[in-house]
């Protein structure tokens, strides 16, 4: 199929994942402030947009983002902006990091999909990443071919999932402890909001 060294890419994909980033704070923030099943909507909103930016990689959009820089910066700026709207929204909450009606939140984590999606889609880290690291497994006479792309990127995704709802299953037992102590939502509300300001920004000020 194209690919070469897929357990090396299977290892190196899992250690990526793993590293702490914009999509693990969302799902642990998820996770942890609306409980387990905010937590699994958001992780397959993730992983949702990685599988966009996998088919824009296949398809060599990726590559024209990358060289326009109106069009880098105008993803940038959009994806930059949202996370900043919503630390600014954690800051202004006032009901805390603990939602007191978990049944309006839980019909409501659908939501949570579609803002997830829109994290990772809007980072256009992610798709430079795709373009720099996904190559490295492909074979040479290859690299026209849209499958190898795409059977890697669902491998990418699949990888993804298994581990953000590992997480999300240990968040969701760790929030019950924190839930005792009323004046830690208030703080992980606060910090949430600033660890969301700060990585906003940090995407603005990316370059190609």
């Amino acid at each position: 199929m194209g690919i070469e060294n897929l357990m090396t890419f299977i290892v190196t994909a899992l250690f990526f994942i793993m590293t702490p980033g914009i999509d693990t704070v969302f799902v642990l923030n998820k996770s942890i402030g609306q409980g387990r099943k905010s937590g699994i909507y958001a992780t397959f909103g993730i992983n949702t947009g990685v599988l966009v930016h996998t088919f824009f990689a296949a398809l060599g959009l990726s590559v024209l983002i990358a060289k326009s820089t109106i069009a880098f910066s105008l993803i940038k700026f959009l994806g930059a902006g949202y996370l900043i709207y919503l630390g600014f929204l954690k800051l202004k909450n006032k009901e805390g990091f603990f939602p007191a009606d978990n049944k309006k939140f839980s019909k409501n984590s659908k939501n949570d999909f579609w803002t997830g999606f829109l994290t990772n889609t809007l980072n256009p880290k992610v798709a430079l990443f795709f373009l720099a690291f996904f190559p490295q497994f492909i074979n040479v006479n290859q690299m026209d071919n849209p499958i190898p792309f795409l059977l890697l990127g669902i491998t990418y995704a699949l990888i993804g999932i298994v581990w953000f709802l590992i997480l999300t299953l240990f968040a969701s037992v760790f929030s019950q402890k924190l839930k005792s102590n009323l004046k830690s939502g208030c703080w992980l509300n606060k910090l949430s909001g600033l660890v969301f300001i700060v990585m906003g920004i940090k995407i603005a000020l990316a370059k190609i």
